[in-house]
């Protein structure tokens, strides 16, 4: 066991808490050493923990369901709800039969002894009957309190067309949450901005554009973001959230400690600071995560591979998906036939009036190195304007492997009428893969770092080759 002074102690035990399950007892400890075994209609487990110090806590472990799949309607998940010391803190949608790491945030806890009761709950799909968690294992990590600290509850979505309060455990769930800090104006006092990365969205942009200006069918949203002093305590009056639209408003709802409450509000995941009475289920993933310097968005997923396979299952499923995939047409095929790639570039000052450039990748076969597959689908308004480091797929022939590819280009094209003229810089390709046969990202074999400046004049060059 690790120092005790640096993490907290678990202990399977017993538990009596008003609207929870009566929990097992000691002598009915988990079927497996180190697991947690929860079925529907069966008492709900508990483990205790030692806090060493006040602080916020987060409990970490993997999560199978048996005969649960996200790409089956009917059988799409199991739901999880947790209790500390006998309040709800977070519920866990279980999307898979395959163990799968997850973490959940536990809020703040004092000095002391505390327990976690974990049950099968409402808003599970009917095929769902038994849910795993192995290796539990609550901590108080020192380094991220402050992040932890501040990271907002959500509350699930229960209007829209579904008009369902459990609708987050069959479409658009949470899936990983991260934070990013950077300098407040003041001395000393710091911004944090937590992001959260959605399975899809069921409103907002179409999936074939999201597959060309964003590299995913995922929903990624920056939800809530605020200053804190020197000492962590939070800035009054900075709070502000992604509202509907995608407007910046401030927070003025309720706190949970340092938590900001907000619900899913919109089809597309924007947020709204007044809460829905009948909402049941919230959730507070574990939101230490940051995001590395000098890379998209999407490489929080590509750390978290099993959030590509639930993106790709909620397509299937929700019949998004072409069939016989043809990557000469503009709709979504199956996923397993895209390249997703991360590339880097910057434009230039204008030279005229018009619409500003966009930057799409090209890719060539060697199989037919004359054509050319673009990853706007040659629609001016799926190349990407935006400048930094960004992400983007290109839809081939299903059965496509790395090793079939002659080069990638880069392509400037305006996104709107007339071209205003402005040059565009590609400086890096970090990293181009493949889905496998389950959906989950196989090695990248693609990485060039340069400078490429495409024009009017020159609006294609070649990044890549093998």
């Amino acid at each position: 066991m690790r120092s005790r002074a640096r993490h907290a102690v678990l202990a399977l035990t017993g538990t009596a808490l008003l609207g929870i399950p009566p929990a097992v007892s000691p002598a009915h400890a988990a079927s497996a050493p180190g697991s947690i075994d929860l079925r529907r209609g069966g008492p709900a487990r508990s483990l205790s923990f030692t806090a060493r110090h006040d602080g916020e806590a987060v409990i970490g472990f993997g999560a199978a369901a048996p005969g649960v799949s996200w790409e089956r309607k009917g059988a799409e998940s199991a739901v999880v709800s947790l209790a500390v010391d006998g309040r709800h803190v977070s519920d866990l949608v279980v999307p898979s039969s395959d163990p799968t790491p997850r973490g959940l945030g536990l809020g703040h806890v004092r000095h002391g002894r505390h327990k976690v009761t974990l049950w099968f709950a409402r808003g599970s799909a009917p095929a769902a009957r038994h849910v795993r968690l192995t290796r539990p294992r609550v901590r108080m990590p020192r380094a991220d309190q402050l992040a932890l600290r501040h990271a907002p509850v959500v509350i699930g979505r229960t209007t829209g067309p579904l008009n369902d309060p459990y609708q987050n455990a069959t479409t658009d769930t949470p899936l990983i949450a991260w934070h990013e800090t950077r300098p407040a104006t003041t001395s000393g006092h710091h911004v944090i901005e937590y992001s959260v990365v959605w399975s899809n969205e069921d409103g907002g942009t179409d999936s074939p554009a999201l597959m060309a200006r964003w590299g995913r069918t995922t929903d990624i949203e920056w939800i809530y973001r605020v200053e804190v002093d020197v000492a962590g305590r939070r800035v009054d009056g900075t709070g502000v959230y992604q509202a509907p639209e995608h407007a910046t408003l401030k927070f003025t709802g309720r706190y949970e400690g340092d938590h900001p409450l907000l619900q899913t509000c919109t089809q597309n995941n924007n947020m709204c600071d007044v809460l829905t009475q009948e909402a049941p289920l919230r959730f507070l993933p574990d939101a230490s995560a940051t995001r590395p310097d000098g890379r998209a968005r999407e490489v929080v997923m590509d750390r978290e591979p099993w959030t590509y396979r639930v993106m790709a299952q909620e397509m299937v499923r929700e019949g998004k998906i072409e069939k016989p995939s043809d990557p000469s047409t503009r709709e979504v095929g199956d996923q397993r036939a895209y390249l997703f790639a991360e590339f880097a570039k910057t434009t230039g000052s204008p030279t005229g009036v018009g619409s500003v450039p966009g930057v799409a990748l090209g890719v060539r076969l060697r199989s037919d190195p004359a054509r050319l597959y673009r990853s706007d689908h040659d629609q001016p308004t799926w190349s990407i304007e935006r400048d930094g480091v960004v992400a983007t797929t290109v839809e081939l022939p299903e059965g496509t492997a790395l090793s079939d590819i002659a080069g990638i280009e880069a392509i400037r094209r305006p996104v709107g009428v007339g071209d205003n003229g402005a040059p565009a810089t590609v400086t890096a390709v970090n990293r181009g893969f493949f889905l496998d046969g389950s959906y989950l990202p196989l090695p990248s074999g693609i990485a060039w770092t340069g400078s490429v400046t495409l024009t009017k004049e020159q609006p294609s060059v070649v990044l890549w080759r093998p």
